[in-house]
């Protein structure tokens, strides 16, 4: 197993990480594709949530905006889902009262409707070749989306991901903890399925290039 910067297992979660998720259903590739701006590399993930309860990986809670934002372990949604991989970063900042004010955010967002809404604001934005319109006039904190959860949660405590908090799409999130800012996230884990471990995965590039 990967060990971070402050020896933790990749297999342990701690409040205020953020996972990300890429699936290969339709839905998954939509929004793979319509946040992804002109000339942008593509696109990784397509939904972002937060960890409000760390341990590990297969008893760890997060919250998440599904149909309705929704708090539960993150092992009991994805730790059998072959076709979908999940990747989980640390900020290297965060300190116990930033944390705990994070996952206060985060959870007062548990138990609300999704806000589709806002998936056509992002949606309008990306046919205006990425432009900050619809997005910046939609409310949305009532019924927001997977990435205005995280952002708002990380806004709470004075952070935010290069964009607007109301403006953040997953790809906007991955972008800036793994491209632009990686100093200041630690990778817990890589962005493969729950079931498989990055030994796993090194083991099978290893033997397809023997």
């Amino acid at each position: 197993m990967s060990v971070d910067s402050r020896g933790t297992s990749s297999r342990m979660l701690a409040p205020g990480d953020v996972f990300f998720t890429r699936g290969a259903g339709f839905v998954s590739v939509m929004i793979r594709f319509f946040t992804r701006s002109i000339g942008e590399a593509r696109t990784e993930v397509s939904h972002v949530g937060l960890v409000v309860e760390g341990g590990p990986i297969e008893g760890a809670v997060v919250v998440e905006a599904l149909s309705r934002v929704r708090r539960h372990r993150l092992w009991a949604r994805y730790g059998r889902k072959r076709r979908t991989a999940v990747a989980v970063y640390r900020a290297k900042s965060l300190n116990a009262e930033q944390i705990r004010k994070m996952v206060e955010k985060t959870e007062a967002y548990v138990g609300r409707e999704y806000g589709w809404p806002t998936i056509v604001a992002h949606f309008l934005d990306w046919f205006l070749q990425g432009a900050y319109f619809f997005r910046r006039i939609i409310g949305g904190d009532d019924y927001p989306i997977c990435s205005w959860v995280v952002a708002h949660a990380y806004k709470e405590v004075g952070l935010r991901f290069g964009v607007e908090a109301r403006a953040a799409s997953p790809d906007d999130i991955w972008d800036f903890v793994v491209e632009k800012r990686p100093d200041l996230y630690d990778e817990i884990r890589p962005l493969i399925p729950l079931i498989e471990t990055p030994t796993t995965v090194e083991d099978k590039l290893d033997h397809s290039s023997s």
